[in-house]
């Protein structure tokens, strides 16, 4: 049975160790014609976990990923992160074979430059990989040699793992940048993706550019110029941006009142809250809510 961690707005699902194994930091999970768990239906929640899946056949049905709606296909890749929230519509039979795997398998000394992949990286926001014939192939030949190894316990089962998995990811966040092109400078580029990074960590305490600029040890100035040179809008906008987002999956995910959504996002004030989300979506929070559910459910 998966840990739930109810202290956060949306549910946290924990990694459940390995039955065989025991392993806390990484598990493959197969479905041959099987089906999901049921009870995960329709329940708003993030992992705190990566989890990478390749759907051979779907049988129909549909998630939601950062309020974005994925049909799904048949063999394709979906990954998502510890960051979104995701949500589980009706599944039919499923064949499929997932990794997950923590942030503390990739903090590993051996596995520190997987971090940097586009795939964990993942700049674009984007949760689906097509794939070729040639990539299935491909996909399929590193999948089974993890499942092997992954009941192999034992000194170097660990090694083995991290020889597979970098192969597999260095592959596929090829297949990502192939796919979701980027035509930045490297350089300044980095800088752009370190900020987002630091956004994304940090979003609920920090409001301000100049907070992010010290953490990155440049000026506010410095990161401003950059930030908006490499993405067209102000580095500001992208701190409010962030707050929205996590603002709109709140109000669409959970019943909490607007003081408690405040709050959770940093605001000490319900009313300032009430007034930036108005002036950054044209509409308030309570309309926001109504609006959305009316659409989707």
């Amino acid at each position: 049975m998966q840990v739930i961690n109810t202290n956060l707005q949306v549910p946290v699902y924990n990694l459940e160790p390995d039955e065989a194994t025991g392993n806390k930091h990484f598990r493959v999970y197969n479905y041959e014609g099987g089906f999901p768990n049921q009870s995960d239906l329709l329940v708003p929640h993030r992992k705190d976990h990566y989890l990478l899946v390749f759907i051979r056949t779907a049988g129909g049905g549909r998630q939601w990923i950062d309020m974005t709606p994925y049909i799904l296909k048949d063999n394709t890749i979906y990954f998502t992160g510890p960051n979104q929230v995701i949500v589980k519509e009706e599944f039919k039979q499923l064949w499929s074979t997932g990794i997950a795997f923590t942030g503390e398998f990739l903090s590993l000394q051996e596995n520190a430059s997987l971090n940097k992949l586009p795939l964990i990286q993942n700049p674009q926001n984007a949760y689906e990989l097509l794939l070729t014939d040639a990539d299935i192939l491909f996909v399929e030949e590193m999948l089974q040699k993890i499942c092997i190894e992954s009941k192999q316990p034992g000194e170097w089962q660990q090694r083995m793992l991290t020889a597979y998995l970098t192969v597999l990811l260095t592959y596929l966040s090829r297949l990502y940048i192939e796919q979701f092109k980027e035509n930045d400078t490297p350089a300044d580029q980095l800088l752009l993706k370190k900020f987002q990074q630091k956004i994304n960590e940090h979003f609920q305490q920090l409001h301000e550019v100049g907070d992010y600029a010290s953490m990155l040890y440049i000026s506010a100035k410095h990161l401003s110029e950059v930030v908006k040179s490499q993405s067209g809008k102000p580095a500001i906008k992208h701190i409010h941006d962030r707050l929205i987002m996590e603002a709109r999956r709140l109000l669409f995910h959970t019943d909490h009142s607007l003081k408690e959504i405040a709050f959770n996002l940093g605001f000490s004030d319900a009313s300032y809250f009430n007034r930036f989300f108005k002036r950054e979506t044209g509409i308030a929070p309570a309309g926001y809510r109504t609006k959305i559910r009316k659409m989707y459910h």
